[in-house]
């Protein structure tokens, strides 16, 4: 299968919206701040960061395999946030596909080599996945719930 990052489109949301089930899933997925539930239509809206940029993984279906954000988290790194792949494609590359290209985006628009993210400390799938492709955890910045993960990127 082959997955291409594309910029987020308005008809993706209400698609992204759906695999939210709950609560607990959208702290999960989007941390406190995003009250569920919430309007599907409203979800570009309220995922909205500064500087922020939202992308879709594209597998040549009708809707996304997966979606994730960067934003500038500091002055000197870029975090990427709301991380999630389509329940229907879990355990298929998609996640691996997605993070791997998020963060080449993340880099070229932003030009910082220094790549965050937070997981959540039971997500064992997510953590795996994100140590494999070098992120370390910062537990400076962890706390009981969310491991801090730090990458650090050449700038070649």
């Amino acid at each position: 299968m082959t997955f291409t990052l594309r910029a987020a489109r308005a008809d993706d949301y209400p698609v992204i919206a759906s695999w939210i089930p709950d609560a607990p899933s959208c702290i999960r997925w989007a941390g406190p701040l995003l009250a569920f539930p919430f309007e599907a239509g409203d979800l570009e809206t309220l995922l909205a960061k500064p500087d922020s940029r939202s992308y879709c993984l594209d597998n040549g279906a009708a809707e996304p395999a997966a979606f994730g954000q960067h934003w500038c988290l500091t002055p000197d790194a870029v975090h990427l946030g709301r991380i999630i792949v389509s329940p229907r494609l879990r355990g298929q590359g998609c996640g691996h596909a997605l993070m791997s290209q998020l963060i080449e985006a993340a880099q070229r628009d932003t030009g910082r080599d220094i790549i965050t993210l937070r997981v959540r400390r039971d997500n064992e799938a997510a953590r795996r996945l994100y140590s494999a492709l070098g992120f370390e955890p910062a537990d400076e910045a962890s706390d009981e719930q969310a491991l801090f993960m730090r990458l650090l990127c050449s700038s070649e």
